[in-house]
């Protein structure tokens, strides 16, 4: 009788997972690409595609709509979307401090907030123009409605210099300074933490909360390989840059690699731990100040799927 090894068996098939950048791919990505560049996701069984918006309106509003499974979004926008009934809930953190700030022409005599009445100022995100512009303004009884603001979109960079604004909120405060400065238009910048915002997370993945629970297992992968490529980037720094450039090739401009250690800094280590105390402090704050409606529990806002 002759004997025949067994077929090889097939290996389980990956599971997709959509997931929906916030702005074009940047430094603040790098966990997501150094995890799919070096197979951590493919080994937990993920097939993980990571897509660029149109208009960084889009991707949280196409998650609430059931069109993707993850978008990558900011802890302010969250409270924000949360609060006007978005069935959203933060997942997981990439950037644990913010990435947002106020940058001013340095051509100007523009020094303080105090001085904004009448100008000129750029946004790019909603969260900018609804909850962080009027939380900078505030202490100086200055209204939104006393600035000029010009919707910059995309294009931060080419609305300064030709429109001639005094300023921008902008979410990219590592990277954008230097892309101003290239064009000649040197900026200072307000950190709003250091004006009474607290702080918060710049960068998050958020999911549909409807949809949570039939995810958790892959969301839960997902988090270890991120988690592992965040502590490889750490330990291989220039390594991981080089892999950026080399994958990733429109994000290597002077601009990301003046910002790339400065911002690996701020990478999570931990991107499934909540911190429920810091996103409690950030809702009574905004809800003190009249800009959500009604004050969301913790529980409604994030979850930590490394937990027991």
């Amino acid at each position: 009788m002759a004997l025949t090894p067994p077929e090889p068996l097939e290996p389980p098939p990956l599971k997709p997972l959509e997931i929906m950048l916030d702005w074009y791919p940047g430094p603040q990505h790098a966990a997501l690409f150094i995890a799919l560049h070096r197979g951590m996701l493919e080994r937990r069984g993920l097939q993980v595609t990571l897509t660029t918006p149109a208009d960084p309106t889009l991707p949280t509003r196409l998650l609430a709509a059931g069109r993707i499974d993850l978008a990558v979004s900011r802890q302010p926008l969250l409270h924000l979307q949360v609060d006007r009934g978005l069935p959203l809930v933060r997942i997981g953190t990439l950037v644990e401090l913010p990435l947002a700030g106020l940058l001013l022409r340095d051509d100007g005599d523009l020094a303080s907030p105090a001085q904004l009445a009448g100008r000129r100022i750029g946004y790019s995100v909603e969260e900018s123009r609804e909850l962080l512009l009027p939380l900078l303004l505030k202490p100086h009884g200055i209204a939104i409605e006393e600035l000029e603001l010009v919707d910059v979109n995309f294009s931060a960079v080419n609305e300064m210099v030709d429109q001639g604004l005094d300023g921008v909120m902008t979410p990219q405060r590592l990277g954008l300074p230097r892309r101003l400065g290239d064009e000649g238009l040197s900026t200072h910048l307000l950190r709003l933490e250091e004006h009474g915002i607290p702080r918060h997370e710049g960068l998050i993945l958020v999911a549909n909360r409807d949809r949570v629970g039939g995810q958790r297992e892959s969301l839960r992968r997902l988090l270890e390989a991120l988690a592992e490529a965040t502590a490889w980037s750490l330990e291989h720094p220039e390594a991981a840059w080089a892999l950026l450039a080399e994958r990733e090739p429109a994000m290597d401009t002077p601009a990301n690699r003046d910002a790339w250690l400065s911002m690996l800094l701020r990478l999570s280590a931990r991107p499934a731990a909540l911190d429920r105390g810091g996103y409690a402090r950030f809702e009574a704050f905004l809800h003190e100040r009249g800009l959500t409606e009604t004050l969301t529990p913790v529980g409604r806002l994030g979850v930590d799927l490394g937990a027991p």
